[in-house]
């Protein structure tokens, strides 16, 4: 297992991870981005709002190296060619549905940040962006397949919750939706297919009843993580789980405020009340 993974196995049906609030930035990043910049990037403290769940028996999957670093909630084939000063001899993306993240500078490595400022003053070779595939996506991957696996084995059904955090409003390089006010959650299937949308909905209204707004696969549907993991119709259900960042936190300090404890209580309840479900019962 890599030094900049963490992997607290399991037993109960339920596993979550969090791809993108790696605080740990690596020598050889050598970006020219000023690091108070690249620190927005981070899903910051999403770790935190779910340090519960090893204490549950809920297997947690943690990236510890920063998404801008990579991104392993992309594909490999989900590479910005224009970054290398070399060629790229493996598969790249070719479906315009999977293109836009990488138009946006959002691919597997990270080409400029939300806000359009570029990450790199230099080209990358295709030995350094292969090494981050070894030393990162792999392992990450590994042990979330790993986690799922174990889960489904013991139980006959898994549920995978993909934990980030939004910005309250999109920046003009995150989405296809620049300048959306975002809802509190947003719950993503990719509609319906990496999860029984009994189960989303289930999940919809359980976040509802605490008062917050809820959109469903808007404007995040979820991406690779739950694209590559979710099986619902052989009972493995993935799910990604957007909060919104004003709810617990000040998006120019990154310091947590008085909402944070209100939120991971409720975000506590939500995977307490989903270790009583299983999603072969609901209709």
């Amino acid at each position: 297992m890599s030094s900049l993974i963490r992997y607290l196995p399991g037993s109960a049906p339920l596993v979550l991870d969090s791809p993108h609030s790696g605080v740990d930035y690596p020598e050889d990043f050598r970006s020219c981005c000023d690091p108070a910049v690249l620190r927005k990037a981070e899903d910051t403290h999403v770790e935190k709002l779910y340090d519960f769940a090893p204490g549950l028996g809920v297997a947690w999957i943690e990236a510890l190296f920063p998404r801008s670093y990579l991104d392993a909630n992309r594909n490999t084939t989900e590479l910005d060619v224009q970054l290398l000063a070399d060629a790229w001899d493996e598969p790249v993306e070719t479906d315009p549905a999977q293109l836009s993240k990488i138009r946006l500078g959002k691919g597997l490595v990270w080409r400029c940040t939300d806000d359009g400022e570029p990450l790199y003053d230099r080209k990358l070779s295709a030995a350094e962006v292969r090494a981050r595939i070894e030393r990162c996506w792999r392992p990450y991957h590994a042990a979330v397949a790993d986690a799922i696996a174990k889960a489904h084995a013991r139980h006959g059904y898994s549920i995978h919750l993909n934990c980030h955090s939004m910005p309250a409003v999109a920046a003009q390089n995150a989405t296809e939706f620049p300048g959306l006010v975002h809802a509190d959650f947003v719950i993503g299937d990719r509609d319906g297919s990496t999860a029984a949308p009994a189960l989303s909905r289930w999940v919809c209204e359980l976040l509802r009843g605490f008062g917050y707004s809820v959109e469903y696969n808007h404007p995040y549907k979820g991406v690779e993580l739950v694209r590559r993991y979710g099986d619902p119709a052989h009972d493995r259900h993935s799910i990604q789980v957007e909060v919104n960042r004003k709810l617990y936190m000040d998006e120019d300090s990154l310091a947590v405020h008085a909402g944070f404890e209100q939120l991971r209580g409720h975000l506590q309840q939500m995977v307490q009340r989903l270790l009583a479900v299983d999603p072969r019962t609901l209709a």
